[in-house]
């Protein structure tokens, strides 16, 4: 989800929904529940029948009737698979079935979540463009839905939709249709359960979160003059792919998005004949063919399609990143050079600013200051921490129509209003990157400025105090987002990721009139535009600048425009000391992805060889690949190296930090430059680390011709975790830089 109170909204009425669902439900072994069963690729003839899963089904329930009343829904446009209510015991017997890769549960998903694209250097009257091809560009997102009435999707200049689509358009009685902008729209709430769609009683593609509008006119929406949030923020909105046509398939409601409507969500969205899907949603890190993210890109990557998503927003902590399969780009975010706060000044002259989106200005001068403490109802102290402004902690009348000072960050805007407060001020003990939009006029503050400001308020027994409207600042940028989930990941130990970072802080995208601004259902305040922060926002950047680079080399491999965008990103002017495991190969940099010089290319076969290497069985590789022939590991080339993938980045975890460590990796580049060239390797790396490149110089006669190199490192125990190096291959044109990244875990 992106980053916001609305967080903690979602997260109680969850909380409330599992309660319900407990309280009705029996023991989990006589209860059936959904279960995804996927099958792989299509069978050669390209023909998924629902009798054939039905009979399938029957063979385990005993009963047609049964396997029929069970299932839920039939996968069948791009992959193979179904949805189907059982019991444990049935979904195991099912798993050991012959055509059957995965069975498993379905599992509820969160979502992760102007001058973005100037930062990133493609400007609104930018040249290098193909505006022709771009406005043949379809870009599907799996969100929340879209709101037709944003100004960010009028389709004024725009001709009929590409002859290639396939999609559909949703006539729900509630959604207004689509145009030539928004040329694809559909919904799935395949378990048709009021539990599902929750308080969002809207069955349409129309948006009611305004995530899903964000994202996508984030991606791709035509350039509004003079958005805003209510005049913070304000200049023009627009997407990285201004020209492209957008898709939106809505898989998540209220409570979440589910795994089977996700991947209901993929199979549309990869036989309508999208070029990009990005998908700013994500839970849980499970095997690959249990994850339907990794399940739906893995068959998008098969027919040409690029898949970006989000890392997740469980940073600063390692090993929390999600979306890790090695055909997902998984983006992390970065923050602008803008960063918006709001200044209070106090009755006693001084004054303090904080990081904060307050949209709102106070009509008077001054305003009646007091602090939790000094508010504090001590007869319902076990109710919690008074100077916090903990609920119930404090007297409704020493707070109405006052500012009120609190310590920490507890959603304490919440409280304050109901209590009839006018604003709040909060002091932080850690400085904050995050602004978010409160319910009422409220800041953070350092806790050095707290304490000042405590003084004055017992110094006199008429403290005053108000909050300013929010304003931007420039701040030194780029800089990986605290809240971005960071490596190394779990599932695949020699596969760096996040991939690579975009701009998610405080981004201004379109929104839905339908979502108040904050997120909280008692606010009166509703904007066509919102500032939004989370990986949620970052995604729909690289899916953006994914197209872009395909509008230019449209028969590239999802692996190569994956490659372009990694090795021509920008190193971060600010950099964390976890580095690469933050921010993976930098900054996004999408003019020059374009003419990268050369690419890590990866076909399914390299990935397949990856996936025998990683331990996947030749029954579940024959899946993979589908057709008549049944493939199996063997015949395969092995997979080499430490990694066994061509991969543009460079990453070994090392159990024992006490240990010695060698590894080689193996590495494949093509020339996608003009003739003749020769590239010279250079490597940058952190002291006690040794990095060999062997061949250390190539040379090519032509374009699209490959040579083949490797990478040896070795080192000895330090009491550094992490060490890092770059790899750069460097012609007269082109830097081709690669991070390596080598984690020693804590013992």
């Amino acid at each position: 989800m992106e980053i916001s109170h609305r967080s903690l909204l979602l997260l109680f009425n969850l909380s409330l929904s599992l309660l319900a669902a407990l309280s009705v439900s029996g023991s989990s072994a006589t209860e059936r529940k959904p279960y995804i069963i996927y099958m792989g690729e299509l069978s050669g003839t390209g023909a998924v029948t629902a009798a054939a899963h039905q009979s399938l089904l029957s063979t385990v329930l005993g009963s047609e009737r049964l396997a029929r009343d069970s299932t839920i829904h039939n996968y069948g446009r791009s992959f193979n698979g179904f949805v189907a209510r059982l019991l444990p015991h049935e979904a195991k017997i099912l798993s050991e079935k012959e055509g059957v890769v995965s069975v498993f549960p379905n599992n509820m998903r969160k979502l992760h979540t102007t001058r973005s694209w100037d930062f990133l250097g493609m400007h609104e009257k930018m040249k290098k463009r193909k505006p022709k091809v771009e406005s043949n560009v379809i870009i599907g997102l799996l969100d929340t839905g879209i709101s037709m009435d944003c100004p960010s999707f009028k389709d004024e200049g725009y001709g009929p939709p590409p002859a290639k689509w396939r999609g559909k358009c949703s006539n729900a009685s509630d959604f207004p249709g689509c145009n030539n902008k928004v040329i694809g729209a559909r919904y799935y709430d395949l378990e048709q359960q009021p539990s599902v769609a929750g308080e969002d009683t809207i069955l349409s593609p129309t948006d009611t979160d305004g995530h899903g509008t964000h994202t996508a006119s984030t991606a791709a929406g035509i350039a509004v003059k003079n958005a805003s949030l209510y005049g913070v923020g304000k200049g023009t909105a627009r997407g990285g792919m201004p020209l492209a046509r957008i898709a939106m398939y809505k898989v998540c409601w209220f409570t979440g998005c589910s795994d089977m409507n996700l991947l209901a969500g993929f199979d549309d969205a990869i036989a309508d004949g999208v070029d990009v899907i990005s998908v700013s949603i994500g839970g849980t890190v499970r095997p690959y063919f249990e994850d339907p993210i990794a399940i739906g890109a893995f068959h998008a990557m098969r027919r040409g399609i690029p898949v970006s998503c989000s890392a997740g927003n469980d940073g600063p902590f390692e090993a929390t990143v999600q979306n890790v399969a090695p055909w997902v780009m998984t983006v992390g975010a970065t923050g602008l050079d803008r960063e918006f706060r709001s200044q209070v000044k106090f009755g006693n002259g001084i004054t303090a600013t904080g990081v904060s989106v307050n949209t709102f200005s106070l009509r008077k001068k001054m305003y009646p200051l007091t602090s939790g403490t000094i508010a504090s109802n001590s007869s319902t102290a076990y109710w919690g921490n008074a100077s916090a402004c903990d609920w119930a902690s404090l007297i409704p009348e020493e707070v109405k129509g006052k500012i009120v000072y609190c310590v920490g960050n507890r959603g304490q805007d919440f409280n304050i209003r109901d209590l009839g407060g006018i604003g709040t001020i909060m002091s932080l003990d850690e400085p904050t990157d995050i602004a978010y939009t409160f319910v009422i006029p409220a800041t953070f503050v350092t806790s050095k400025e707290g304490r000042k400001i405590d003084k004055y308020i017992n110094s006199t027994k008429n403290a005053q105090a108000v909050i300013y409207k929010s304003k931007a600042f420039t701040i030194a940028a780029p800089f990986v987002g605290s809240f971005s989930s960071r490596g190394p990941q779990l599932i695949s130990t020699t596969i760096l990721k996040p991939d690579i970072v975009a701009p998610g802080l405080d981004i201004l995208a379109g929104y839905s009139k339908l979502a108040p601004i904050s997120g909280d259902p008692d606010d009166e305040r509703f904007s066509h535009f919102n500032l939004l922060t989370g990986t949620s926002m970052a995604c729909p950047h690289v899916a953006a600048a994914a197209a872009y680079v395909k509008s230019f080399h449209a028969n590239w491999s999802p692996a190569a425009i994956k490659s372009a965008l990694m090795t021509t990103a920008k190193t971060l002017k600010i950099q964390q000391k976890d580095g690469p495991l933050g921010s993976g190969s930098g900054q996004l940099n999408p003019k020059t992805a374009v003419h990268p010089g050369l690419v890590y290319d990866i076909d399914t076969s390299g990935y397949i060889r990856f996936l025998c290497k990683e331990g996947y069985n030749s029954t579940t590789i024959s899946l993979l690949t589908g057709g008549k022939k049944k493939y199996k590991c063997s015949d395969f080339k092995p997979a080499l190296g430490s990694d066994g993938l061509n991969y543009p980045s460079m990453h070994l975890q090392i159990k024992d930090p006490t240990a010695t460590f060698s590894a080689v990796f193996y590495r494949t580049v093509t020339s996608v430059g003009y003739g003749a060239c020769a590239y010279n390797a250079t490597v940058k790396s952190t002291e006690g680390l040794s990095v060999r490149v062997i061949p250390n110089k190539l040379s090519f006669q032509k374009a699209q011709q490959q040579k083949t190199f490797k990478v040896v490192l070795k080192g000895k125990p330090r009491e550094s975790r992490i060490q890092t190096a770059f790899l750069v291959w460097s012609d007269s044109k082109h830097k081709v830089r690669s991070p390596i990244l080598v984690y020693r875990k804590a013992i």
